[in-house]
């Protein structure tokens, strides 16, 4: 897995993946815009990272462990380790005559949004790293 730098930074690392794929899928939508048929797809993942948050955060008492009283029992699996962020498709809005559904107006709000959010991460996650690396040129000037 590597070095765990905080219990935050896989989360944020989580975060900035769906937050790349939802941008992908945004310009996906953009680039289709002229496609007749074509319906808006969005990716929704703040209920995956919520309760990956929660599982981040949890304290190791808090969780409940099935007990197996035979060894040729199933292991239990961990829900929250199975979410995965859920696509769907954006409609509400009128369809052209083509029937097209992309409103290049939420389409480039969404976008505009969702970059604010990555570099916010982003920033956040190099933060986060920047403490780490001054906790260790610290302790090596002390040696």
């Amino acid at each position: 897995m590597g070095l765990n730098i905080s219990r935050a930074h896989e989360l944020m690392k989580s975060a900035l993946d769906y937050r790349a794929a939802r941008q992908d899928m945004i310009a996906g939508n953009i680039a289709n815009a002229d496609t007749p048929f074509y319906r808006p797809k969005d990716i929704r993942f703040e209920d995956v990272l919520a309760q990956k948050s929660a599982s981040v955060f949890a304290e190791k008492s808090q969780k409940l462990q099935m007990t197996r009283t035979d060894g040729a029992h199933l292991e239990g699996t961990d829900p929250q380790s199975e979410s995965k962020p859920t696509t769907f498709f954006r409609d509400g809005h009128m369809a052209r005559n083509d029937g097209n559904s992309v409103d290049l107006d939420v389409e480039t709000t969404e976008m505009a949004k969702n970059s604010t959010m990555f570099n916010a991460l982003t920033a956040a996650l190099k933060k986060d790293s920047m403490l780490f690396k001054s906790v260790i040129d610290a302790s090596a000037k002390t040696s």
